[in-house]
């Protein structure tokens, strides 16, 4: 009893007012989860890890329940830690650590259990889809806890779905649908399904390309803009449609091609090797697939190289405007002079105007004289 007294003097609290030091735990599922429980002081009083269940895992150093995946790491009087392989989600839930003292002192620990989404499917796809059909995809992954997030992308550019969520025990299956009308323009485009999870280090991905098969629509290209005779002249048929539409069929004015020996058919393009006035006419392709026919025409106008010749540039005519734009520029330079140099002889003659209004003729002199002196310090010049 007097030994008793003086140990508890020595740590008035000891184990009897402290509880264990636990922390949550998340894992993902099939990974492995480490339970540890500490206490900072105790006087030789056990530990005991048990699962949510209530069923003693560790009694100590002592294993209580037959599970070959949950295995001793650690046991001493101040640290209790197991380990729990090959986690599921059924272990998930809160685990108990207990200090036997009196009373018992508890900590909580909770192991959260996170589920791994499979990987993505889209179902939906009709191969081939006919332009204006409506199709709905689907991307559907199961197994995640929580429930997984699904994105929808355009090629590169996201789009949305709509989503739909099925609980299936602790996971869930989500699931994400895409419906549109179908347009040429999606052929050849790629649609992929994101599945992102916090168990993921990176997305799950999928990706489906659709093909769709559309009527044909047709073009005439030509290889000279002002095609004349004795040239070499090209036209093509720049054919789009799914299937590729063939083959193409060309004709003059309604009806064959006049001239095989001048114009050569090679798959889409039509060649004359040496133009004539001949050749002046409409030409026209067509093509079909199963699902329609299409054409396009042409108009061919051949010149005489010689006639373009006579359509040139008017030389006469050019020099005759350069002509009178030079006549009309030196006229205004005369007449601009004119008007400076008879602005400069007035300025001066008023200069002289007092000698009028003497009384006399000395008078007259004598401010004449005066003037013109006053004169030649006003006088300015023009250049």
């Amino acid at each position: 009893i007097i030994l008793a007294s003086m140990l508890l003097s020595h740590n008035p609290t000891g184990s009897q007012g402290q509880f264990p030091i636990t922390q949550n735990v998340t894992v993902v599922e099939g990974g492995t989860a480490n339970m540890t429980c500490r206490v900072d002081y105790n006087d030789n009083t056990s530990l005991q890890w048990s699962n949510p269940a209530q069923q003693t895992l560790f009694f100590g150093d002592k294993k209580a329940l037959r599970d070959h995946r949950i295995e001793l790491v650690r046991a001493s009087w101040q640290e209790l830690t197991i380990r729990i392989s090959d986690v599921s989600l059924s272990d998930e839930g809160q685990y108990t650590c207990s200090l036997f003292t009196m009373p018992v002192k508890t900590t909580k620990a909770y192991l959260t259990v996170l589920g791994i989404p499979g990987r993505p499917e889209i179902t939906g796809f009709t191969k081939p889809a006919m332009e204006e059909d409506v199709i709905t995809l689907t991307c559907t992954t199961s197994g995640s806890k929580p429930a997984a997030n699904i994105r929808w992308f355009r090629n590169d550019k996201e789009v949305q779905g709509t989503k739909e969520l099925n609980a299936t025990g602790k996971s869930f299956t989500v699931r994400s649908s895409l419906q549109f009308e179908v347009d040429k323009r999606d052929d050849g485009v790629a649609y992929t399904c994101s599945v992102e999870h916090e168990s993921l280090s990176k997305p799950y991905m999928t990706t489906e390309v659709l093909e769709v098969h559309y009527a044909p629509h047709l073009e005439i290209t030509h290889s000279l803009i002002i095609p004349q005779e004795g040239q070499y002249f090209k036209l093509e048929c720049v054919s789009i449609g799914n299937p590729p539409p063939e083959p193409v069929l060309w004709s003059k004015d309604g009806g064959e091609l006049p001239d095989i020996e001048r114009m050569i058919v090679e798959g889409r393009e039509l060649t004359i090797t040496t133009l004539n006035k001949t050749d002046n006419g409409t030409y026209r392709c067509e093509a079909s697939n199963h699902l329609g026919t299409s054409s396009a025409e042409y108009i061919l106008y051949v010149y005489d190289p010689n006639a373009l010749g006579h359509h040139g540039p008017d030389h006469a005519l050019i020099g005759g405007v350069v002509a009178v734009v030079v006549f009309i520029t030196l006229c205004l330079i005369i007449v601009f002079g004119r008007y400076l140099a008879r602005h400069k002889g007035t300025y001066l003659t008023h200069e002289a105007k007092g000698a009028e209004d003497a009384p006399d003729a000395d008078t007259a002199i004598i401010n004449a004289e005066g003037n013109h002196v006053h004169a030649e310090e006003k006088k300015e010049y023009f250049i």
